[in-house]
């Protein structure tokens, strides 16, 4: 008997895998230590347009499949509309059979959207206007997504040098959701790039860059 893509037991090769995540892991609650969801997006519950907001304004991982296809760029980071955006990217799914984008891309269809059509050129359509058409509603906002997979606690990817305000004002709101910042200095360790500090970028000397570094990281209650 032939089984059925993306079934309730996906991943699942065992009862004992079933009855583990049925009953005991499919109900808790996720703490994400880490993502890349913007924390403005989450402070102000934002509804995106349209799927293509959603999934491929900031994708890196949809960007590189598309190019490996031979997408010109137009339709990837470009001036094109972000229907002519999707229609590339689902002439694109269909290669990534084998790459958890494949996966990925269908599980959150029908996750979040309840489609179970599989993404390609001839079903782009009818995707796109269903799930844009959802994304729109209170019921898909940024919030409304991650309550729907019962998420708790989101820790944003963070500069030492960022104020924080995003955080700040969603703390103040007293949601449910919790979301709090994670350390993530990329700017003071990848020394072969130029650093920015919010507009001012550090030029001269390297001790005198240092000092600089060393005096913003100092002078950052980042975790109070």
């Amino acid at each position: 008997m032939k089984k059925p893509f993306l079934d309730e037991n996906f991943l699942l090769y065992s009862d004992t895998a079933g009855q583990l995540f049925h009953d005991y892991a499919k109900q808790m609650p996720i703490i994400d230590y880490h993502n890349h969801l913007p924390p403005v997006q989450i402070a102000e519950d934002h509804n995106f347009e349209n799927i293509t907001q959603a999934w491929l304004y900031g994708d890196h991982y949809k960007w590189r499949a598309m190019r490996t296809l031979g997408v010109n760029e137009a339709f990837i980071t470009g001036d094109k509309t972000d229907k002519e955006k999707f229609d590339q990217w689902a002439k694109t799914v269909p290669y990534t059979l084998r790459n958890p984008l494949y996966h990925w891309t269908h599980l959150e269809l029908q996750r979040y959207f309840n489609i179970s059509q599989i993404l390609d050129q001839g079903t782009a359509d009818y995707i796109y206007q269903e799930s844009s058409d959802l994304l729109r509603s209170p019921s898909h906002s940024v919030r409304g997504l991650l309550e729907k997979m019962n998420v708790k606690v989101v820790c944003t990817t963070d500069d030492p040098t960022d104020n924080l305000e995003h955080h700040i004002s969603f703390a103040n709101a007293d949601a449910a959701l919790k979301m709090y910042p994670s350390f993530r200095p990329d700017k003071f360790i990848l020394i072969e790039r130029r650093i920015h500090f919010k507009g001012s970028i550090c030029i001269g000397k390297t001790d005198v860059m240092f000092k600089v570094i060393r005096g913003v990281i100092r002078g950052t209650n980042y975790f109070y």
